[in-house]
């Protein structure tokens, strides 16, 4: 009679079903997760259609009313039956466009101060600044400068400025007589607001850029300048579109500081210096208290705004990927 001995399952064989459970564990995890991050860009879409919607029908009696009087109209004046909404939407490009020629090279300037220049130590005091900037209340600073800088920048714009390039041709109509509030003045508060965001997103852009190409640069015999010029603004323009972008979404739709600061004056002037109004501001001023007709047109307002707002995130995309496109063929 002849004994059998088992004979143990291979090492391989024996961790198998391990593996395959393991592995179907970890597709289950996959799953669930690609399930959760569509559920989430769903959402946001979702929530944007039911805004534009909402909105939309709350505004629509003043769409259908008024027509093209609405969108076209030079008058805004619901005490007379007038809604001319041009003259909001000029003011609000106004202000923005002040905001962002005065703050985006600031911000550029801080945010390469902090990366190229200011002594690692020092760095995180710095950033630290600005976030605190940055968490400062619109309402705050609208206060501030409606108390402190209107006064002073009364006494500015209206001498100085106004007495030096008041009188040139052509140009002059651009730098009228000024009461301390107004475009200017709202938009120089908005450029205050906006600079920490967009010198946060241009600080991580640049430091994005490799470090052997900066040093490559330096020690080709490139300046400190000419390095940033060459290498770190090319690999950084998508980076930088983007977050000038950013802030000028911000001033477009900036409220309550600029309530305070722009003058409620509903008009288009080429006087950058005098007063007028924005759509958000003429929103948060009177919505409250709105009815009927004059309630519908404040809410299409938004409406257009919110327009205004995607379409400027759809170009700036577009733009980036232009900007990057051109850049880095040209390298």
């Amino acid at each position: 009679m002849t004994s059998t001995t088992a004979v143990p399952p291979a090492p391989g064989l024996a961790r198998e079903p391990k593996l395959a459970k393991r592995d179907a564990r970890q597709a289950a995890y996959d799953k669930t997760f690609k399930l959760v991050a569509l559920l989430a860009g769903l959402s946001v879409l979702a929530i944007l259609a039911l805004i534009a919607v909402s909105t939309t029908q709350k505004g629509w009696p003043a769409f259908s009313q008024l027509g093209g009087k609405y969108f076209f109209g030079t008058v805004w004046d619901p005490r007379g039956g007038h809604f001319g909404i041009l003259p909001l939407v000029f003011g609000t490009f106004v202000v923005a466009l002040i905001a962002v020629t005065f703050g985006v090279p600031t911000s550029l300037g801080i945010a390469m101060f902090i990366s190229e220049v200011l002594p690692r130590r020092f760095r995180s005091i710095a950033i630290t600044i600005m976030d605190l900037l940055a968490a400062v209340p619109s309402v705050v600073l609208g206060l501030w400068g409606f108390r402190v800088l209107a006064p002073k920048l009364q006494h500015v714009l209206d001498g100085p400025v106004h007495g030096t390039l008041g009188h040139i041709p052509v140009i002059g109509k651009l730098f009228g007589h000024s009461t301390g509030v107004g475009f200017m003045t709202a938009g120089l508060v908005v450029a205050l607001m906006i600079t920490p965001i967009i010198t946060a997103v241009t600080r991580e852009v640049f430091a994005t850029v490799p470090r052997n190409d900066k040093e490559g640069a330096l020690a080709l015999g490139a300046t400190r300048w000419e390095m940033i010029k060459g290498v770190m603004l090319p690999h950084s323009s998508g980076g930088i579109t983007g977050a000038v972008m950013l802030g000028l979404g911000r001033a477009l739709g900036e409220t309550i500081a600029v309530a305070l600061l722009i003058g409620a004056n509903p008009r288009i002037s080429a006087n950058l210096l005098g007063t007028g109004d924005t759509m958000p501001a003429q929103i948060a001023l009177n919505l409250s208290e709105a009815s009927g007709i004059f309630r519908s047109a404040l809410i299409g307002l938004g409406v257009v705004l919110f327009v205004i707002t995607i379409a400027i995130n759809m170009s700036a995309r577009r733009l980036v990927v232009i900007v990057d496109r051109r850049l880095k063929g040209a390298a």
